[in-house]
């Protein structure tokens, strides 16, 4: 057993028996205008939730907490390589978020042809599209309430008729809010990259035709993030021309 292997099985182990990982553990993204903004301010339809769920988490070690039911069962198991039934219980719960490598290699271990892979794999992408496409509408339903906060401010701040604590509160919601979605946004880039890696190491075992499939399933979904992108960050220069002096 390598290194990178044991290593492997001790934080699935560990993640079955710690069991979901905080979303508070999450790194910030830093986009915060406000010094005392946090997410414990942020819009509930942005922290609850399948939607928020998925998206709030990266790579191995905070997907891992989903996979802790099937991997404390492979632990329990008498299956002789535990391992093996550990990583298949990852990939199960967290897909391409495990990485690339283990991705490929557990796949490679279910389905012998690139054909049956890559198929695989664009029902993978397409689920996760789905994911994308369902984060979106509840991010639009915030931003767009977060929109019109900040024209209900700036209207505030030109009649003179704006409270500071008042409109502090509502500023380091927004900025909340921000970081989230551009966390999301973050970890959803990631798993477009993954994929776009496992197509690249696919392509010399794959017909032209299998892997144009994928690419093409491959490049919807980023479409879908990159639009997401573009909204947050329209919100977020909208956001920067308040300033409250």
């Amino acid at each position: 057993m390598n290194k990178t292997t044991r290593m492997l099985k001790k934080l699935l182990l560990t993640s079955a028996v710690a069991g979901s990982l905080a979303l508070a553990g999450c790194a910030s993204t830093g986009s915060s205008l406000l010094p005392g903004s946090s997410s414990n301010s942020a819009d509930s339809r942005l922290t609850q939730g399948n939607d928020a769920e998925f998206f709030s988490k990266s790579g191995f070690q905070a997907c891992a907490g989903g996979a802790a039911v099937g991997v404390m069962g492979c632990m329990l198991s008498n299956s002789g390589n535990k391992t093996v039934c550990a990583v298949a219980a990852g990939i199960a719960a967290c897909g391409v978020a495990m990485g690339s490598n283990y991705y490929l290699d557990q796949r490679r271990s279910e389905y012998a042809s690139s054909e049956e892979r890559l198929a695989v794999m664009s029902q993978d992408i397409q689920a996760d599209t789905a994911k994308v496409v369902k984060r979106t509408e509840t991010a639009r339903q915030v931003m767009a309430d977060d929109r019109a906060r900040i024209v209900a401010l700036q209207d505030k701040m030109e009649s003179q008729t704006l409270e500071r604590e008042s409109a502090e509160r509502e500023l380091a919601g927004i900025d909340s809010n921000i970081e989230i979605l551009r966390r999301d946004v973050s970890n959803m880039e990631k798993s477009v990259a993954e994929y776009q890696d496992v197509a690249a190491q696919e392509r010399q075992a794959a017909s032209p035709e299998e892997i144009q499939q994928v690419e093409q399933n491959i490049g919807q979904m980023n479409d879908r993030v990159l639009a997401l992108q573009q909204e947050v960050d329209d919100l977020y220069q909208m956001r920067s021309a308040i300033t409250l002096g």
